[in-house]
């Protein structure tokens, strides 16, 4: 009875709200409408309860009870799909769940002659719609991959019941709320993506105590520290780029020494110096901390980077010496550390001088060096370093950096005089049910140019952060050298503009063509069927290879 009421619910809703143009995007609006759809489905507590699946009445007959639980999920969820244009769950009718497109099926784990559904990937399908609870009853799915969607609302808890899930990919969709914590009670759990959602609030803590292998949370609104427990996180690939995280770079980073290769902290608002366990990161391939406030001088124990091909420090408001050391790293193919106030460099970091490697020393505070600020603008930062040794984070009581163009000091203070504030009976605010403002248009891939700021700015820490803009270098100089980012694969063209538009980098598309959903092939014993265009350590997208993530 429960399940019928909310599916009647979603049928009425369909006929109130019509999505019907394939290129069509959501406006907020109609994310604001599906996502009180979903909460009018929930259950009291946002759980499933114990005996959910006895409660719906079903003529057909299946092979076992985990398909017919299957089959309750997958009609549940088709219920609340407000648009397919491509039509991905139009053969989602009928008991052979194992024949749907999208849905992928191999014996179970515990009992290799029950077939169950272990699979589901519905990426780039411009579908629109929720996650029901029902959800939950999947407990045989061991990857659930839906990016490039228009999903909307919040992770259910139910997903707490999927105990073998090892991949979850949510990413490039519209999901709201704090950071959804059911993630954090799936124990198996080894690639979690959740880029280009609307998730925001802190990080927990308990996040990086998981035994992840990749963490993508880029390109949300995400707001507090860092936590210190970051050390404690084995993952390989970790994006943190392009929220409003603040504070200081913990430094027990330098604890995820073995296992750490890509690590983006990207336009995050980040403030003190740079740890010197940093250069313990011996394995990264990929360090940027570019478009942040750091403060204080370039480490030399960076020299310990011995595997770093990309390096990236632009933006920021460091000074000091640039040292050979860093600019000699065996496999260093680009260091950028442009748009800073270092006032020396080695001979070996001059661009002219190594063609071997990508370096940009475009806007700091070297002399008898083109295209650098001017002395103005050094002095307040060049005058005053940072001593990073006297403060947890350094740095907090450096002068900040004029803007470019600067603002004039004497840019004079409202008057004693000035006129009243408005008064109370001004026009009130908006009603807190408003849909947030949008911020789904993705930026451009990362590393062909500094990309903008999608949500408004981060709170101006103590140093300012030097202007964030596309591309941030001041009225007088020219922009810092584009780096080329791949261009998109001729195999799988991009899908249509949709709401947010995919980005072509984040994620990737498939290496392969996409597959044709049919019945997927016999189960191997102990095996977990993956869809044909599988063949990465990770299905969908793959840890990125820099650029472009």
């Amino acid at each position: 009875m429960q399940a019928s009421g909310c599916f009647s619910l979603v049928s009425i809703s369909l006929l109130l709200f019509s999505f019907s143009s394939l290129s069509s995007s959501l406006s907020d609006a109609e994310a604001s409408f599906i996502a009180r759809r979903q909460l009018l489905t929930l259950p009291e507590n946002g759980d499933l309860p114990e005996n959910f699946e006895f409660e719906i009445n079903i003529l057909d007959t299946f092979p076992n009870q985990r398909l017919k639980q299957a089959y309750i999920v997958l009609q549940a969820w088709k219920n609340a799909i407000f648009s397919d244009p491509l039509n991905v769950t139009g053969n989602w009718v009928g008991p052979d769940v194992c024949s749907y497109n999208g849905v992928f099926c191999a014996g179970a784990l515990d009992d290799p002659s029950v077939n169950v559904v272990a699979g589901i990937d519905l990426n780039h399908g411009n579908i629109a719609g929720f996650l029901p609870v029902e959800l939950g009853l999947l407990a045989d799915l061991s990857l659930f991959h839906i990016n490039s969607n228009r999903f909307c609302g919040i992770i259910p808890k139910s997903f707490s019941k999927m105990k073998l899930l090892h991949e979850l990919d949510l990413s490039n969709n519209r999901f709201v709320g704090p950071f959804p914590e059911v993630v954090l009670r799936l124990p198996v759990l080894k690639y979690l993506d959740l880029r280009f959602n609307d998730l925001e609030g802190p990080l927990p803590s308990e996040l990086f105590n998981k035994r992840l292998d990749a963490l993508f949370l880029n390109d949300n609104r995400f707001r507090s520290h860092i936590p210190e427990s970051i050390g404690n996180s084995p993952v390989s690939v970790a994006v943190f780029a392009n929220n409003k995280l603040g504070g200081c770079i913990p430094s027990s980073i330098g604890n995820m020494s073995n296992t750490l290769n890509e690590i983006i902290f990207l336009n995050n608002g980040l403030s003190g110096c740079l740890p010197l366990e940093i250069g313990l990161l011996g394995n990264v391939s990929v360090f940027d901390v570019g478009s942040n406030s750091l403060t204080g001088v370039l480490p030399r124990s960076f020299s310990g980077l011995k595997s770093v091909t990309e390096l990236d420090v632009s933006g920021n408001i460091l000074t000091g010496f640039v040292p050979e050391s860093i600019c000699k790293l065996p496999n260093l193919k680009n260091f950028t550390f442009s748009y800073n106030y270092f006032k020396g460099e080695a001979e070996k970091c001059m661009p002219s001088k190594r063609s071997s490697v990508v370096l940009d020393d475009t806007s700091n505070c070297l002399p008898d060096r083109p295209k650098q600020k001017s002395k103005k603008m050094c002095k307040p930062v060049v005058s005053r370093p940072v001593d990073c040794g006297k403060s947890k984070c350094g740095g907090d009581n450096v002068t900040p950096p004029p803007k470019s163009p600067p603002a004039p000091v004497q840019s004079p203070t409202p008057p004693v005089q000035s006129p009243p504030p408005p008064p109370v009976q001004s026009p009130p605010p908006p009603p807190v049910h408003s849909p947030p403002p949008p911020v789904h248009s993705p930026p451009p891939p990362v590393y062909s140019q500094p990309p903008p700021v999608h949500s408004p700015p981060p709170p101006i820490q103590s140093p300012p952060p030097p202007p964030v803009y596309s591309p941030p270098p001041p009225v007088h100089s020219p922009p810092p050298p584009v780096r080329s980012s791949p261009p998109p694969p001729v195999h799988s063209p991009p899908p249509p503009v949709f709401s947010p538009p995919p980005p072509v980098y984040s994620p990737p598309p498939p290496s392969q063509p996409l597959p044709v959903f049919s019945s997927p092939p016999p189960p191997l014993a102990n095996d977990i069927i993956l869809p044909p265009d599988f063949g990465f350590s990770y299905g969908s997208p793959p840890p990125p290879m820099f650029p472009g993530y």
